[in-house]
């Protein structure tokens, strides 16, 4: 077992600092809320009270944080842990951020003799609750398989990418896909609803015909179509609209950069920040089938 210093508490990194703790890690946690910290300090982790104390003496540091500013600042900031990092210990960053920003935090590292991988992450919060989460993983052949000490422990696939920045490249391409399929599979749906057929009856005809997804069979956009899902939930809980708008964001510079061609990816982000502007950004992505509900008189 080692010790784990985790770095960002919220809906997603506390649930998996708690997994490593159920997996017999000793963990040492910091977050800048209390409230975050009580809750993995009662399923027993250890609290530090700043981010430097947390990483003293870990064998692995891992951070999961909101953007690339605060993943950045966190280790290279005026106040950054890099130098508070053993040099036996390997840093895993598992926040969605751009490529070059993990870049430039691998090189800054490696220059401190420090290993690092990106590690963002696939599964959403239900996945990191069960500990069942997919890992996609940019960094040495060598650190990936080191890493699999403490992703197994949170995730159920592991996957090595290439080199480091190769994991934030897979996740937003996946991520851009999946906005496209929500958005194609909540106007299909309405579609039929507007015609007149139930709901439950296409998605059953359509998950056994071609245009079968994975929005479709496990994460449907329509409520009370599928249940503990959070279309059936008010669209509670989940991956939020904010959450997507970012991603999205990410996967156009990246497509501007490369020079790729992402019609329906920039038309997917049109539509999550149209919807984010109406006040809907802390619901789940899959609130986007709102959007082609027809308005009731």
């Amino acid at each position: 077992m080692a010790k784990v210093a985790f770095i960002g508490l919220g809906n997603m990194g506390g649930p998996m600092a708690v997994n490593l703790v159920k997996a017999g890690h000793q963990v040492t946690a910091f977050d800048l809320s209390v409230n975050a910290l009580a809750q993995v300090k009662a399923e027993g982790a250890a609290v530090a009270s700043s981010a430097a104390d947390a990483v003293a003496g870990a064998d692995f540091v891992i951070s999961m944080l909101p953007a690339a500013k605060h993943v950045l600042s966190l280790y290279l900031g005026e106040q950054g842990i890099a130098t508070h990092i053993d040099k036996k210990a390997l840093v895993i960053d598992c926040s969605t951020i751009d490529a070059d920003s993990a870049r430039k935090l691998g090189a800054a590292l490696a220059e401190q003799g420090l290993a690092f991988i990106d590690a963002p992450v696939s599964g959403g919060v239900g996945g990191a609750k069960a500990g069942t989460l997919t890992f996609i993983v940019g960094g040495s052949d060598a650190d990936f398989e080191r890493a699999k000490t403490v992703l197994g422990n949170m995730g159920k696939n592991l996957f090595h990418a290439g080199a480091v920045g190769a994991g934030q490249v897979a996740k937003i391409c996946n991520n851009m896909l999946l906005s496209i399929l929500m958005v194609g599979t909540s106007e299909a749906l309405q579609m039929g609803i507007d015609n007149g057929l139930d709901p439950k009856v296409l998605s059953e005809i359509m998950l056994k015909s071609s245009g079968r997804n994975w929005t479709l069979e496990l994460y449907n956009p329509c409520p009370d179509v599928l249940p503990n899902v959070p279309s059936s939930n008010g669209y509670q809980g989940g991956f939020m609209v904010d959450l997507m708008v970012k991603d999205l964001g990410l996967a156009l510079e990246a497509s501007l950069q490369s020079g790729s061609s992402t019609p329906l990816g920039a038309l997917a982000r049109s539509l999550y920040v149209a919807h984010q502007r109406a006040g809907n950004g802390k619901l789940d992505f899959s609130s986007i089938f709102t959007a082609f509900e027809k308005v009731k008189n």
